[in-house]
């Protein structure tokens, strides 16, 4: 039941929320990384961590006169080894186990499985450190503009105009001062993709370079003439190995006990890192299409106007052309952000509002008298209330 509990904690990190509880900052695949990647890795090490799914991780057989705890505590510690000249070879007639068998010949050790709890929570750090990044420089400014216009629509209609112009007079005040804030977007979107594909790398070399073709192996493994073929789960994430332990006899002189060893764990070890290379694949291929939206984002104006009229369904006659032209990358940003957490309807009229100001056209038709007079940049501000009370109450 402790086990469960553990992962109920981890759960927190895939977690759906109203829109107007907290402000969406960034896409669906940059969430993948941080909150499905994260969490599906902490996740694992708390498994591979939780001793009482599957008893001990190493059982040890050796020689009577050392204690199984020894053994056990010195080959888990140490390395334990296999044969692969002997991994073809008839179990139970010819060896106890696949890779198992007289020393002689090359040996494969193994000493990883130590590690692979450290090796999970690291990467879960990895994964959720862009997205901390990111957060760190967004400082919340989606969520202060935003404020009391996302989730459902505003009720009256005055209301709307009231928060659609102060909204829009912030665009105004800010306008072209947003490269900054879309450049580090774009860097921590960058190191998702670069996070992944050396992940990827970083497991090759923690398994001895066998990683980056686990999963073809598998799937080539599982077409194979059953006589013929040798599992590379079990290659990799052997069941059972050998051990070397060396003592003193009764006579002083050094005695070589071969004990033969049994790692439970790995059978939960190879189900994780098979899931894993599938997993990372789809997200590299995800996070690579995602830097390639970005890239025509940043370098073609057209995009963005195409992304105006499709994804927020912006259809003013010339008006996403226009305003695509008087905004730079970074304004862009800041209203793709926007959309993301506001109503559509509201949105639009946002966009409308925005090119009659900018003077670039619009359909409205509306005139400057019929539309409320902006606050300043400073009411955009959630404390702005407050400081107004507190003024009021020196003044008494």
């Amino acid at each position: 039941m402790a086990v469960f509990g553990l992962l109920s904690a981890v759960a927190g990190f895939v977690k759906v929320r109203f829109l107007i509880d907290k402000a969406i900052i960034d896409n669906m695949i940059f969430r993948a990384h941080y909150r499905i990647t994260s969490a599906i890795l902490f996740a694992c090490c708390i498994m591979v961590t939780a001793n009482n799914l599957i008893g001990d991780p190493i059982n040890c057989i050796a020689d009577s006169a050392v204690t199984e705890h020894v053994i056990n505590t010195f080959c888990w510690i140490t390395y334990t080894y296999t044969l692969p000249d002997n991994a073809l070879k008839p179990v139970g007639t010819h060896v106890a186990g696949p890779g198992l068998g007289t020393d002689i010949g090359e040996k494969k050790y193994h000493s990883y499985y130590q590690w692979v709890p450290f090796l999970l929570f690291l990467q879960g750090i990895l994964f959720y450190l862009p997205h901390w990044m990111w957060k760190q420089w967004e400082d919340g400014k989606i969520r202060m503009i935003s404020d009391g216009m996302r989730g459902p629509l505003i009720e009256t209609k005055q209301e709307r105009q009231q928060r659609t112009s102060r909204l829009i007079q912030y665009i105004l005040d800010t306008l072209h001062l947003h490269n900054s804030y879309a450049a580090g977007y774009f860097f921590c979107e960058a190191l998702n993709f670069v996070n992944v594909v050396g992940n990827m790398f970083f497991i090759d070399t923690f398994l001895g370079g066998a990683f980056l073709t686990y999963g073809t192996e598998v799937v080539k493994f599982s077409q194979m003439n059953q006589d013929e073929r040798s599992d590379p789960m079990v290659e990799i994430f052997p069941r059972l190995t050998k051990c070397t332990f060396h003592k003193y006899g009764a006579s002083g002189s050094i005695q070589k006990l071969d004990a033969l060893c049994v790692l439970a764990l790995n059978i939960i070890n190879e189900k994780i890192f098979i899931f894993l290379w599938f997993w990372f694949i789809i997200l590299a291929i995800m996070s690579g299409v995602a830097l390639l939206y970005s890239m025509a984002v940043v370098l073609l104006p057209s995009t963005r106007e195409t992304i105006l009229k499709k994804r927020f369904k912006f259809s003013t006659a010339s008006g996403a052309g226009n305003l695509v032209r008087e905004t730079q990358v970074g304004d862009f940003l800041l209203l793709h952000l926007l959309g993301q957490n506001m109503n559509m309807m509201v949105f639009n009229e946002v966009l409308d509002e925005l090119c009659r100001r900018l003077h670039v056209g619009s359909s409205s038709g509306a005139s400057p008298a019929s539309v409320p007079s902006a606050p300043s940049t400073l009411e955009m501000s959630p404390i702005y209330p407050q400081m107004e009370k507190f003024s009021k109450d020196t003044e008494i």
